[in-house]
């Protein structure tokens, strides 16, 4: 039995169900996945995970694989399913001397040039097939087998790069690669069919075999792709024959096989291809939930060396299943401008029993069956059945699209828009970049200026209405689409309608770790990231416990919430009681609080935020500010200071220890701020946030470099990566200006503030009649901000303090 398994895996949907096939509680388990593949994966369970742009980036994943050997030491075997990722899985288990099948073993089922000739030399009938190196070969090829011909990848897959060649002329203006080896094959007008199943080791044991509607060769042109499981017992009966001696002549052992099969109008069958892998398509959906068994798990079983039994079939007759892909109506890159299908009307609203349909305003940019458009699935009790249903759907279902031009001007929708005061620099610096739309659950007021008549009103806390928001913004337009929101309390839903509408952003499982304090200090623990030791606590008892655990003082703190809200440092029990109460009440509008309170290890020493802009998991940093707290023991967020900060002692290690941070949190796109503690013993995170810095720490990193988080984080949601150069290093700090006293806003008067040399703007945050309570009763009871540019922190402070006095202001007294 495995003791760690490592994974490699590229599929959205449940294609395998890994927690299932294997016990990750017992076993070691590590996931080599992308950002959008990992929705599905047991990630918590996992001994570690390592995002890549994609499994064919080798170089990244090279770089993963050695950070998963570093941080859980070597695998014990290496799995990995989909047809693309077997050459590496191969090579890795020669690499670490693991058993499994090695880049030999699989070298006759990737190459089909080696495959064909092995084939043939078995006796078993196959397409004429040659080595096609240049244009001289494949004419001297069309010269004895006629044409037209295929030229096709040695070790192309889903018939991606294969080219119908008809005439000379052709040949002499088709490129040849210098990159890929090629073969050239003879055309065939046949029928084809695909065999699946499982080979035992001593030939093949329950398979099934169906017939494309269309060809897909066909589908990569723009042809709808069906498939249809076979009934007819003559047909299976040879089928199965050439299937043994096919798997006979290539197998060596225990497989999973997808098998291409040509059939003429006189019934005679060649072998296309064969594959030693799970079918791709629906077949694994089709083969689970119509014939109960599970190709994946048999796959994983073989892999791992782990047993797997066949489930005995099903009492009464044999069902028949089929599968059909619906390409979108122009070419990929587009955006679904509307998806129809037949489920659920009509007489035969049965069938089909299942379907995936892209969202509207979703963007399809392609990579494999899985993206290329809609998709259903059917069964029935016979071949002609499935195949009336499949033709129905065929013609009823459409999915109509609109095409892309990535080179057009983008659109860029901003889901909530925060108080005016503090993001109202920050909208305007988008509008000015780019057009901008905005989705809120009110209509526009101060915002429409930067949006006209691009808006729509949505609940923006429910995901499915925001995307409807979303998508309607979008669809029609002609170039790229983006989403964003720098709201603390939109940022999952935002992450969620960026996931269904196929648009770069942070994944909502990294916005739920983000924003989940809990999850966020168990990943970066599992990591390795230096951060602060912490229990999970549900009463004043266990909160005393842990603080004598953990030592004296402790930080308390909610889940969830922005702002160090319900956040208190507590050095004696009962402050920790006071703490732990202050934690569960504490409340932030749109934001759900988690069971329980977490009590951490207070970490001692000056606190910076650094706000990253990540791109393909590279996270850079754009800006540092140093935090000014007060109001003790609570942790006011009272001003901030950004200065340079490269040539600091400290800079190199807060670097490594965010970017840890990044990968620990499955972080790989986005505008991020992190905030941590320069202890004595280095820098430690407190929390990582999904989104743009508030308290006006963009504005004061573009005051102070020329550097604009704003503008990053729009690049980054238009799948851009930004330059971020900086243009000069001064200092920019912000003061908030607080009453002190809890009462009433009764006049507020900055012009004298505004005046102060050195002072770049006075911004009123309390209109009259405001109520102001000071923490930890208030929640950011501020009466103004002055943001000072200058040279030095002192000529900021120095200005800052000159323009504090100047603030005038009235404040009535509470009863």
């Amino acid at each position: 039995m495995p003791e760690y398994v490592m994974i490699i895996h590229r599929w959205t949907d449940r294609y395998a169900d890994y927690a299932a096939y294997l016990d990750h509680s017992v076993h070691r388990v590590s996931y080599l996945t992308t950002d959008r593949a990992a929705r599905h994966l047991p990630t918590e369970q996992a001994a570690a995970v390592r995002l890549v742009d994609s499994t064919e980036n080798l170089k990244a994943v090279r770089d993963a694989i050695d950070s998963l050997v570093e941080q859980t030491g070597p695998p014990t075997r290496i799995v990995a399913l989909q047809e693309t990722d077997l050459d590496l899985a191969a090579d890795l288990r020669g690499e670490f001397d693991l058993p499994g099948q090695r880049a030999t073993d699989l070298l006759p089922l990737r190459d089909k040039l080696l495959m064909a000739e092995r084939l043939a030399a078995a006796g078993v009938p196959v397409p004429a097939t040659a080595a096609a190196p240049d244009h001289a070969a494949v004419a001297a090829f069309a010269t004895r087998h006629g044409w037209p011909v295929l030229v096709k990848p040695r070790r192309g897959t889903a018939s991606a790069g294969i080219t119908r060649l008809d005439t000379p002329e052709h040949l002499a203006a088709h490129p040849f690669p210098h990159d890929d080896a090629l073969l050239v094959q003879e055309w065939r007008p046949d029928r084809v069919l695909h065999v699946d199943g499982i080979h035992t080791g001593d030939g093949p044991g329950v398979w099934r075999a169906s017939r494309y509607l269309n060809t897909c060769l066909e589908f990569t042109t723009g042809t709808a792709l069906g498939s249809v499981e076979i009934d007819d017992p003559g047909l299976l009966a040879r089928i199965g024959e050439l299937t043994a001696a096919t798997t006979g002549a290539l197998f060596t052992g225990p497989a999973v096989f997808h098998l291409e099969l040509f059939e003429s109008d006189d019934g005679a069958l060649r072998v296309l291809e064969i594959g030693g892998r799970p079918g791709g398509a629906e077949v694994p959906f089709v083969w689970r939930e119509v014939h109960g068994i599970d190709l994946m798990a048999a796959a994983f079983a073989h892999q791992t060396g782990a047993p797997y039994r066949i489930p005995r079939p099903a009492p009464g007759p044999a069902r028949v299943a089929g599968w059909l892909l619906v390409p979108p109506s122009v070419p990929m890159p587009c955006r679904v401008r509307a998806a129809t299908s037949p489920r659920g009307t009509g007489p035969h609203a049965e069938l089909p029993y299942a379907e995936v349909l892209p969202e509207t305003g979703a963007l399809l940019t392609g990579g494999g069956y899985e993206h290329t458009g809609a998709r259903f699935r059917f069964h029935g009790t016979s071949s002609a059945q499935v195949t009336a249903a499949l033709r129905r759907t065929m013609r009823t279902a459409t999915l109509e699209c609109d095409p892309v031009d990535p080179e057009a001007p983008g659109r860029l929708v901003l889901v909530g828009c925060g108080n005016p005061p503090y993001r109202a620099y920050a909208l305007k610096t988008v509008a000015a970049r780019v057009r901008t739309a905005l989705v809120q659950h009110t209509h526009p007021d101060w915002q429409r200026p930067f949006v006209a008549d691009r808006f729509r009103t949505a609940d923006t806390s429910d995901a499915t209405a925001t995307t409807r928001a979303v998508a309607a913004l979008l669809t029609g337009h002609p170039g790229p689409g983006a989403v964003l929101t720098w709201d603390e309390t939109l940022l999952e839903t935002t992450a969620e309608v960026a996931r269904r509408l196929g648009l770069p952003h942070m994944s909502p499982q990294a916005a739920r770790r983000c924003r989940d304090k809990l999850a966020t200090r168990r990943l970066l623990g599992a990591a390795g990231v230096p951060s602060a030791g912490f229990r999970h606590v549900h009463s004043r008892d266990e909160a005393l416990a842990a603080a004598e655990e953990l030592g004296w003082p402790v930080v308390v703190k909610p889940r969830a919430l922005a702002g160090s809200i319900g956040v208190t440092l507590a050095g004696d029990p009962a402050q920790v009681a006071r703490a732990y109460d202050q934690a569960r009440a504490a409340a932030f509008p749109g934001i759900r609080t988690p069971a329980g309170a977490i009590v951490e290890e207070y970490l001692p020493g000056p606190e910076i935020s650094v706000d990253c802009a990540v791109s393909d998991g590279t996270a850079r940093i754009v800006n540092v500010a140093r935090k000014r707290l007060g109001f003790a023991p609570y942790f006011e967020e009272v001003g901030h200071l950004v200065a340079p900060w490269r040539a600091e002692p400290w800079a190199d290690e807060v670097r490594s220890v965010v970017t840890g941070a990044h990968t620990a949190l499955g972080i790989r796109t986005g505008l991020t701020h992190t905030e941590l503690r320069l202890t004595p013993t280095g820098p430690r995170v407190v929390e990582v946030n999904g989104r743009l810095g508030g308290d006006f720490i963009p504005l004061l990193g573009t005051l102070a470099t020329g550097v604009d988080p704003v503008e990053a984080a729009a690049d980054l949601a238009l799948g851009r990566t930004p330059t971020g150069t900086p243009l000069h290093d001064r200092c920019a700090e912000v003061r908030f200006v607080y009453p002190d006293h809890d009462g009433t806003v009764a006049s507020l008067d900055l012009t004298d503030a505004a005046a102060v040399p050195g002072l770049n703007r006075a911004v009123p945050l309390a209109a009259p009649g405001t109520v102001l309570l000071l923490p930890p009763r208030g929640i950011v009871p501020r009466l103004a901000a002055l943001i000072a540019v200058g040279d030095t922190p002192d000529a900021c402070a120095a200005a800052l303090g000159r323009a504090q006095r100047a603030v005038r202001h009235t404040l009535t007294p509470l009863r």
